[in-house]
């Protein structure tokens, strides 16, 4: 068996020109690249619902219709507002592992929680239209692009 020499200079260690920022290095780049908060993005969800519900109760006339589209919307928002809340707790920034752990189970309360809203519409909304619902769930899921829009610019 051959053994080939390994070369020193194609094995650099990539941690060794690493060095840890100080506190007025990382409050500088928080500042140049500002992050949008959770609750910015929710309330612009559920003002886009809001909007959305009006909209097709004054085109149409019919109450059910805006009922509907405001029950789509409130089923991205509410379960939305959950997850924010159970991301920015104190438990889920103990550490790198907690945080993922808590990432994964939050997510999975929210889809739970989306799911039940789904299936307990028809119960809650009387004469429920499924695609006026679907209309209002969809517009108050795309609204985070929207949030993006008007997001604090990078320095």
């Amino acid at each position: 068996m051959r053994k080939i020499a390994r070369d020193a200079e194609r094995e650099e260690d990539p941690d060794a020109d690493f060095k840890p920022l100080t506190a007025d290095e990382a409050r500088q780049l928080r500042e140049r690249s500002p992050s949008i908060s959770p609750w910015r993005v929710i309330s612009g969800q559920a003002l886009a619902g809001l909007l959305v519900a009006l909209v097709a109760w004054g085109l149409t006339g019919r109450q059910n219709l805006g009922w509907s589209a405001g029950y789509g919307a409130l089923s991205v928002v509410v379960p939305a507002a959950v997850f924010a809340r159970g991301l920015t707790g104190r438990l889920s920034s103990l550490n790198p592992a907690t945080a993922m752990v808590g990432f994964f189970v939050w997510e999975m309360v929210k889809m739970a929680l989306t799911l039940a809203m789904l299936l307990a519409a028809p119960k809650l909304i009387t004469a429920l239209s499924w695609p006026a619902m679907l209309v209002g769930l969809a517009v108050a899921m795309q609204a985070y692009w929207v949030a993006l829009m008007f997001a604090p610019k990078r320095k």
